[in-house]
C-alpha cells in the first residue's frame, strides 16, 4: 500500500466514522420522534421514538432524577393505561414495550411521570 492510497483509506474510513456518529441510536426506524421537555421544575431532555411497538429512548436522553419515574403515552394529557413501567436509566437509550391493546398511533406525546407524587416530570410531542 502507498502513501496516497493509505492517506484516502484513512481520510475515507473517518468521514464514514463521522457520519454514522451523527445518526440517532434508531436511525433507520423511522417511526415517529419526539423532543423532551422538563415539568415539575425537574430536568428531561433528550429525544425520543416510536417505532414498532416499543417507546425508544436516544443516546441523548437526560432525567435529573425523582422518585418512581415511569414511561407512558399521552394526547394532550398524560394517559394513566398506557404505563410502561419504571425508567430503567436517568441517561441514555433504553426502550419499553407498549402495552398489548394500545395503538401508539392513538397518542401523541411521551411522558415521564411520577406515579407516587402523581405529577408529570418530562415530555416530548410526536411529530
Amino acid at each position: 500500500m502507498d502513501r496516497r492510497h493509505f492517506l484516502f483509506t484513512v481520510a475515507s474510513t473517518a468521514a464514514a466514522t463521522t457520519a454514522f456518529a451523527t445518526l440517532p441510536a434508531s436511525a433507520g426506524g423511522h417511526g415517529r420522534i419526539g423532543t423532551f421537555q422538563g415539568r415539575s421544575n425537574h430536568v428531561t431532555s433528550g429525544r425520543v421514538e416510536i417505532v414498532d411497538g416499543r417507546v425508544n429512548l436516544l443516546d441523548d436522553f437526560f432525567f435529573d432524577g425523582a422518585p418512581d419515574p415511569k414511561v407512558a403515552l399521552g394526547n394532550n394529557g398524560y394517559d394513566p393505561s398506557t404505563l410502561m413501567g419504571l425508567l430503567t436509566s436517568n441517561t441514555g437509550a433504553s426502550s419499553y414495550q407498549i402495552p398489548d391493546g394500545i395503538n401508539p398511533d392513538d397518542y401523541n406525546e411521551v411522558w415521564i411521570w411520577c406515579e407516587r407524587f402523581n405529577v408529570p416530570l418530562g415530555v416530548a410531542r410526536l411529530t
